[in-house]
């Protein structure tokens, strides 16, 4: 059994996939970045950030695409018939370890609490659009 999921409440995929796929009890995320959903692909869709007219940054407010990315992942999840509290596995991709990480990781601990789910955590160099932050997630479902 494979039910293909997507949401118009989740930002647009940037390619053809849909945003959930669920496999048995198990339910699969594809990449979930913090586009604001019903945006189109701009950069202006994206919690702060600013890029002038050759793309560099003018302002770039991690805190704000990382919460933005957690409550993507959390209506994907909903709109599937799963739950925030049903993950099981998360792999977040930065492009900016240094900086970047002690936040996600505070930020991490607030949005889990005590029962956080596996994790991995790994730097790349960049992302599909000029993003600081993805999330690839496994979760189940009833």
């Amino acid at each position: 059994e494979q039910n293909r999921i997507s949401t118009n409440k989740a930002p647009k995929p940037v390619g053809l996939y849909p945003h959930a796929r669920r496999v048995g009890n198990l339910l699969f995320l594809s990449g979930v970045g913090p586009r604001v959903a019903g945006s189109d692909d701009t950069d202006s869709a994206v919690p702060g950030l600013k890029l002038d007219k050759n793309g560099n940054f003018i302002e770039f407010d991690f805190e704000a695409q990382c919460r933005s990315v957690f409550d993507n992942v959390r209506i994907i999840l909903e709109e599937s018939g799963s739950s925030w509290d049903q993950l099981v596995d998360v792999t977040v991709f930065l492009t900016n370890m240094k900086d970047d990480f002690p936040i996600y990781n505070r930020l991490w601990a607030e949005y889990f609490g005590e029962n956080p789910p596996c994790r991995t955590t790994l730097e790349i160099n960049c992302l599909p659009t000029p993003i600081g932050i993805e999330l690839k997630v496994l979760a189940t479902i009833d």
